[in-house]
């Protein structure tokens, strides 16, 4: 399993490139949020960081599906 900086690193990459080239998308980013612990269990590990970057992602892909001329 990647450590949690590598997850990190990936996160910032991809809600980068979302919010430069698919702005459309950013509004679904804090629903993702969601899937982060919260403030009564605030401990972020490697697989909840993992799980975070799988649905960021897997939403990207799916918007580019949907939308090819994207």
């Amino acid at each position: 399993m990647e450590s949690k900086k590598e997850l990190t690193e990936k996160i910032l990459k991809i809600t980068i490139l979302i919010q430069e080239k698919y702005p459309e998308l950013s509004k679904y980013l804090s629903e993702v949020e969601d899937t982060l612990p919260t403030f009564e269990h605030p401990d972020v590990d490697a697989e909840a960081l993992a799980k975070y970057y799988q649905t960021i992602d897997e939403m990207l892909k799916d918007y580019l599906l949907e939308h090819p001329e994207r």
